[in-house]
């Protein structure tokens, strides 16, 4: 259990979300003493069998892909397995990204379609909300890799952030057709034709 001051920050956020609602069950992942520690110094209630011991760490210098086999019993290798073994839905994490990417690749599986997963931020405009891909982690995405984060962009929109008909935008040196470099014209160049073929 990861990211700026963990454990502490990341269980009493968990457990603030999860006392919100309640609509889900969560899992706490990482050492267990650590974990209560903070639930009890925090005066916090949470169901013990809810927390997973992982004494493993992937530290944020650790190379991402050689820590998840190098570290198997940690948060975010056993968090993965969850997902991929259906005893969970998602899998939230502060820790290394670069292992979470891996993770998501090589322990959940990709998608049919989706050739890399990719990490999104949430971003206020005018209007209200956007949601910006690409923003860390990943490197050298080719054309269709931004192609698909437009495509996986949209449909989160429309579930999750409850935009009926979220328009697409690719961000460059310029508006005009033609700016920016090969990447970005290339996948200029994927969503008008995906546009023009849903008309």
């Amino acid at each position: 259990m990861g990211g700026d001051y963990a454990p502490q920050n990341a269980v009493v956020g968990a457990i603030d979300a999860y006392s919100e609602k309640k609509d889900f069950d969560l899992f706490l992942i990482g050492k267990k003493d650590e974990i209560l520690s903070v639930i009890k110094s925090n005066q916090l209630s949470f169901d013990e069998k809810y927390i997973i011991h992982a004494d493993e760490v992937i530290e944020m210098g650790d190379s991402p892909t050689a820590a998840l086999k190098s570290k198997p019993n940690s948060s975010i290798v056993k968090g993965a397995q969850l997902v991929k073994e259906g005893k969970a839905a998602a899998f939230v994490s502060a820790g290394n990204t670069g292992a979470m990417m891996s993770a998501s690749t090589l322990i959940m599986g990709r998608i049919s379609g989706v050739g890399r997963p990719t990490i999104g931020a949430e971003m206020p405009n005018v209007n209200g909300i956007c949601y910006l891909y690409d923003v860390g982690a990943g490197k050298d995405a080719k054309p269709s890799h931004l192609f698909e984060y437009a495509v996986m962009g949209t449909i989160y929109a429309k579930e999750m952030g409850g935009i009926k008909n979220p328009s697409v935008g690719l961000l460059s040196m310029g508006e005009e057709e033609g700016k920016g470099n090969e990447v970005a014209n290339e996948a200029y160049h994927l969503l008008k034709e995906s546009r023009r073929q849903r008309k």
